[in-house]
């Protein structure tokens, strides 16, 4: 895969706008997914928000596996972060995120109190990536429709201050990618989401390194899911990768002229299935140490 450029330009006015809004701004709100963490941090917002307060938010969790999340919450932890799993549809951990950017600016309004201030409600700055389930959560902390939502990357292209409860104001941006992935993997992954549309990549491709993956890590869901006798284990060559994707076309009716597979229909079977939780709880990354996960990053040169 060559290296993937995409950075529209909504999105560049979105980081120049984050910028500006920086000194209203308490404390950050990011948001991952659950099941690729660290591909779905966008390396540029360390430098964006700088040093202001942070909260990381697990959303989709209720998609991943609670094992690995729970060792993401770990990894967070040991970087000094709260990590918190999430699920912004069904508000699953959402009543605590008030509670817990109060408790994460706790000095700075101890600090208000002993200058005799009244502390304001807290500003909050939700941040992620496209599709991660941004407007979904400012829904769900408003009590009401009042960002717009959508299952495609790119449906916030403003901002607005939201009121959510007595204690906490949020800035929406729109999402964020970085200008490229120097990772592949960084980028399939997120594909394989929903983050990147399916227009940017091969769905082919993507489909054949999520069934890869998947695989290796979750072989019994394959074999459930569409019913088949055997799934390599470890890593799979590609040629046995292609087997099970045939397979699995097979037994989806994905077939063309000549009853050979369509390998893009079953391809688009694989990411329907991984993306709406049909396969089981997965998790495509689970967490490395600091130095590999700094390598493994994708850059914002």
């Amino acid at each position: 895969m060559t290296t993937i450029q995409w950075f529209p330009g909504h999105m560049t006015r979105a980081r120049r706008q984050i910028q500006e809004k920086l000194k209203l701004i308490d404390i950050a709100i990011e948001l991952l997914d659950a099941r690729v963490p660290l591909s779905s941090r966008n390396p540029m917002i360390d430098d964006i928000l700088m040093n202001k307060p942070r909260l990381v938010l697990l959303n989709k969790a209720d998609l991943a596996d609670p094992a690995v999340t729970r060792e993401w919450i770990a990894y967070f932890a040991a970087s000094g972060i709260e990590a918190v799993p999430i699920d912004a549809v069904t508000g699953e951990g959402v009543r605590s995120i008030p509670d817990r950017a109060k408790h994460a600016l706790r000095e700075k309004i101890e600090a208000q109190i002993r200058k005799g201030m009244n502390p304001r409600s807290v500003r909050a700055l939700i941040v992620g990536i496209p599709n991660v389930g941004k407007s979904t959560l400012i829904n769900r902390l408003a009590g009401k429709h009042v960002a717009a939502t959508g299952d495609k990357p790119g449906v916030t292209k403003g901002q607005q201050w939201i009121k959510a409860g007595g204690d906490l104001e949020l800035l929406d941006t729109p999402g964020i990618l970085w200008p490229k992935f120097d990772d592949e993997l960084v980028g399939y992954r997120l594909a394989a989401i929903g983050s990147i549309s399916d227009l940017i990549l091969h769905v082919e491709d993507v489909a054949f390194h999520a069934l890869r993956s998947l695989s290796a890590t979750y072989p019994q869901l394959l074999k459930q899911r569409y019913e088949l006798e055997e799934v390599p284990a470890g890593e799979a060559e590609a040629h046995e990768i292609v087997d099970v994707m045939e397979k699995i076309g097979r037994k989806r009716g994905c077939l063309q002229s000549g009853g050979s597979v369509n390998l893009e229909k079953a391809s688009m079977v694989v990411l329907r299935d991984l993306r709406g939780g049909k396969l089981g709880r997965i998790s495509l990354e689970r967490p490395v140490t600091v130095t590999e996960a700094k390598e493994a990053r994708p850059t914002s040169e």
